[in-house]
């Protein structure tokens, strides 16, 4: 009897079709009668004037229990019942048909009974309309169809109840006074099931409904169901319909009262706050007025301060909340409410906003403090390290590290200048602040402590200011200082600079000033050029000497002996002797020479048929002798005052220029013979 349905298939007048499986087992006609009442109350009237076909499947049964079966449906639907398809065994029930023919009784019955195999179904019913057990191709399940009409006539029963506890509490709110309504409510105010849980169950069960489709049990089988008056959804749009109109009066009514009991919750909590705000929290604020003498107090102010913040905040927490809620009334929209929830928020709103603009005001204040402090200091130990700067004797190396030691004493300066302009800033923004401070004083005296803490922080200014002014003039005479050092090294330096100058001069004079000309022209130029030379040597000499004269005076002005002065002077000297003797051995040397060409020039060019030719012989013993004198002149080395000796070029230089004489003297020697040769034969003429 479980597995007794309507299988959703239809004979070919379209009636609905109901199988009856029967077993081996005993079936009891009690429930199989109940079980048919159950499933013939399912479909719509419509449905049930085009009557049923009842498919009885005796291959299982005995012959009286399918007998018996028959003939209860005479007493049950004998006139929802057209035909009456009985499935027999293939041999069994043969003989025994002869004892009673189901068409003889047809009037009797109400509807034609007829006996069939089950292969030859289909004669009275299409396959597309039978199950597979009947050789059909109709898909169903009927544990999935039980299922979910049991999941129906849960929701029939659980939404009707509803219903009626809906229309009970919503009725009741809408009767009598205020205060009867309430009490109504107290009674009947939780339905004994949760309207949102039903609400779904139907909702998935029509989206099922209006789907057309079951899913089944092993996942991958679906069923077709029948038609939408067999599966109820018109009874469940109509519950639904009807459960969220009763529903939303039943939020709406809890909405009331919730909005109610929220408002004197509001109420109590407003007061509570402004309470609490305008008693210990204000009383809090008004104890503390300083702001420390150090970065430590201001710190120790700005924690304490914190901790009244900490204290604040909870509240503000409630004040936040509130307004929420609050604004929630608000935009309820609930005219009788409106003027009673503004003055709440308003007053609230107010106290919440002073005290929150008092703590504000209060921490930057200490915020400023802390930060005035924090220049403060650091410009104080700025002043230190550069006073500890100054206090060291300077006792640089060279020119270069003064350079860099003053340089780092000029930044240390401007440091300590945006240091104290930022104190200054930075001061006198904190005083604004201090001036503001008695606007919200709540009546309080606040002279006294504003004028400790004003004058805490001019005081403060002031000793910077004149810490730095005593750092400034020290500056001024270690910069003073510093500049003649960096003055004497330069002069030491340069000193040093010209001695190597005319130590190149002198090296220069000696192995490349070695030429002593071709002829009496060419001498005299390169004898101007070394005069010339000469005075650029004399310049550097002097350069030096002024240079020495400098250091001595800056040394008498620092109050410190030079550390390379006395040695620079001696070298000074001695390269300038040495280049003075060498410079007058070239001058020599180029006056014999010049005197040497000019001569030689002069006899080479006469005439041997001038008169005055013949008058002339000692001109050629003087000349001779000017040569010699030359010549051994350039074999001669420079003896320095000190004994050292240094020769002009290499000896293949001197041995050029000595060349040269040579080959002049040899053609002054050849002029002087042919002189001779008109002298010897004149007489004999």
């Amino acid at each position: 009897l479980l597995f007794l349905s309507e299988t959703g298939g239809k004979d070919r007048r379209s009636g609905l079709i109901l199988t009856i499986p029967l077993c081996l087992e005993q079936t009891s006609m009690d429930e199989l009668s109940v079980t048919l009442d159950y499933l013939l109350s399912i479909p719509s009237e419509k449905c049930k004037a085009r009557g049923f076909t009842v498919i009885v499947d005796g291959r299982k049964s005995q012959w009286n229990v399918v007998k018996t079966v028959v003939l209860m449906l005479q007493n049950v639907v004998p006139a929802e019942v057209s035909l009456v398809c009985v499935v027999k065994p293939d041999e069994f029930w043969d003989k025994k048909v002869t004892h009673f023919c189901f068409w003889k009784e047809k009037d009797r019955l109400g509807f034609e009974v007829i006996l069939v195999s089950a292969n030859k179904l289909t004669r009275y019913i299409e396959p597309c309309q039978l199950t597979e057990d009947f050789g059909g191709t109709l898909t169903y399940d009927h544990m999935d169809w039980l299922n979910k009409r049991l999941v129906f006539e849960k929701f029939t029963k659980e939404s009707t109840s509803l219903l009626d506890e809906l229309a009970l509490i919503n009725n009741g709110s809408d009767k009598g006074t205020q205060q009867e309504r309430e009490r109504s409510i107290d009674l009947n105010f939780l339905p004994s099931v949760d309207p949102e849980t039903v609400l779904q169950t139907g909702h998935e069960l029509l989206s099922e409904l209006q789907q057309r489709r079951f899913n089944g049990s092993d996942g991958g089988v679906s069923w077709s169901p029948m038609d939408d008056e067999l599966l109820a959804q018109p009874q469940v749009m109509k519950l639904l319909d009807s459960l969220r109109e009763q529903y939303t009066r039943y939020q709406e009514v809890c909405r009331q009262r919730s909005k109610r009991t929220q408002l004197e919750e509001i109420q109590q909590k407003v007061m509570q706050v402004v309470n609490w705000l305008e008693g210990p929290g204000s009383e809090q604020l008004r104890t503390q007025w300083g702001i420390g003498d150090s970065i430590r107090a201001s710190q120790a102010l700005q924690q304490k301060h914190e901790e009244i913040e900490s204290q604040h905040s909870e509240w503000f927490a409630v004040y936040v909340e509130l307004n929420q809620q609050i604004a929630a009334l608000l935009n309820a929209g609930d005219e009788e409410d409106l003027v009673e929830l503004k003055a709440l928020q308003q007053q609230l709103s107010d106290v919440c906003y002073r005290q929150a603009s008092q703590l504000e005001f209060r921490q930057n204040l200490l915020q400023a403090a802390l930060e005035f402090h924090s220049v403060a200091q650091d410009l104080s130990q700025q002043l230190d390290g550069l006073l500890g700067m100054l206090c060291v004797d300077v006792a640089p190396a060279d020119g270069a590290s003064i350079q860099q030691t003053l340089k780092l004493l000029e930044e240390k300066l401007k440091s300590v200048d945006l240091g104290l302009q930022g104190l200054r800033e930075k001061g006198q923004s904190l005083l604004d602040q201090i001036s503001n401070q008695a606007s919200w004083a709540y009546g309080k005296d606040v002279t006294i402590e504003n004028k400790e803490n004003v004058d805490h922080i001019q005081g403060v200014m002031e000793d910077m200011q004149l810490r730095k002014q005593r750092c400034e003039d020290m500056v001024d005479v270690r910069r003073l200082k510093m500049l003649q050092m960096v003055q004497l090294f330069k002069c030491e330096e340069d000193a040093a600079q010209a001695v190597e100058w005319l130590s190149e001069l002198l090296d220069a004079l000696l192995k490349t000033h070695i030429r002593l000309g071709d002829d009496a022209q060419e001498t005299k130029v390169l004898l101007e050029k070394h005069r010339k030379f000469v005075d650029v040597a004399q310049s550097t000499y002097d350069y030096g000497r002024q240079l020495l004269q400098a250091t001595v005076v800056l040394c008498q002005s620092l109050r410190c002996t030079s550390r390379s002065s006395g040695d620079t002077l001696p070298r000074l000297n001695r390269v300038w002797k040495q280049f003075t003797v060498t410079s007058e051995e070239r001058v020599h040397r180029l006056e014999t020479a010049v005197a040497f060409h000019s001569t030689a020039e002069k006899i080479l060019q006469e005439c041997p048929d001038q008169p005055e030719a013949f008058n002339e012989m000692d001109q050629f013993d003087e000349i001779e002798a000017v040569g010699k004198s030359l010549l051994d002149r350039l074999t001669v080395p420079v003896v320095y005052p000190d004994g050292s000796e240094q020769y002009f070029g290499s000896p293949s230089d001197m041995a050029s220029a000595a060349e040269h004489i040579r080959e002049k003297m040899k053609l002054v020697s050849l002029k002087k013979q042919q002189l001779r040769q008109p002298e010897a034969t004149t007489p004999e003429s």
